[in-house]
């Protein structure tokens, strides 16, 4: 029996775009026409000034580091795999504050405020997801 798959997003209409582009190792936004804030995750209106008209675009890539944690236990599959890691938030020089992972680094090697950049990893065949490393 094979062990079921915590890490897989759910991917409905509204995040389709999103996860189409990172398939393709792209990172997406969403700008607001009317306050011209950018936001993610990915939702048809402005959390901030609740206007609809909003589109979808490309992100640099590149953040900061705002926080991390190590984690050390976690018996879900396939984290359970991967321990320790270190979970993280990150502002993204577009401005959202987005929840992942960073990888290639050790504790001993991060600092709050240090530069990122986003890496793509494949999930499954069809799914690939954004995650952080240190930049060069």
């Amino acid at each position: 029996m094979t062990e079921r798959r915590t890490d897989l997003p759910t991917i409905e209409e509204e995040s389709q775009p999103f996860w189409e582009a990172a398939q393709r190792g792209v990172f997406l936004i969403v700008r607001c026409d009317s306050c011209g804030k950018a936001h993610h995750y990915p939702r048809p209106f402005c959390p901030f000034c609740w206007s609809e008209n909003v589109h979808w675009e490309e992100a640099s890539g590149r953040a900061t580091l705002y926080t991390y944690s190590v984690v050390f236990m976690n018996d879900l599959p396939p984290f359970d795999q991967n321990l320790p890691y270190i979970a993280a938030v990150v502002d993204l020089e577009e401005g959202p504050r987005v929840m992942t992972r960073l990888l290639h680094s050790s504790v001993d090697d991060i600092a709050i405020g240090m530069p990122l950049v986003a890496e793509f990893a494949e999930l499954t065949d069809q799914i690939s997801a954004p995650f952080f490393r240190p930049a060069p």
